[in-house]
């Protein structure tokens, strides 16, 4: 799944792009992936890109943005078309933890 937001780091306008795989070990497990992107440079966040749930990988994407003086436009959001479907249902339902005050 790959969703862009229109943003500014330090002042600077750009576009960012969050990545996120998604892999289902069995029905009872998963694990997701994050990476953010600027441009298609990839930045370093604090832990591990491995979680075990959404919630966790976007409350890292939040406390690196909050860190890094990065801010995204919530309504620029743009999610790539090719998608499953329980994907954006759940990031949806999750991604308050990105807009967190």
């Amino acid at each position: 799944m790959v969703i862009q937001y229109q943003g500014e780091q330090h002042g600077k306008s750009t576009t960012f792009t969050l990545r996120i795989i998604g892999n289902n070990l069995s029905k009872s497990s998963s694990n997701y992936q994050i990476d953010l992107l600027v441009g298609d440079k990839q930045l370093p966040t604090f832990t591990t890109s491995i979680h075990q749930s959404l919630s966790n990988c976007l409350k890292e994407i939040y406390l690196f943005r909050k860190h890094n003086g990065i801010t995204f436009n919530a309504s620029s959001e743009k999610i790539a078309p090719l998608l499953v479907p329980y994907d954006k249902v759940l990031y949806n339902y999750n991604k308050y933890a990105l807009f967190m005050a």
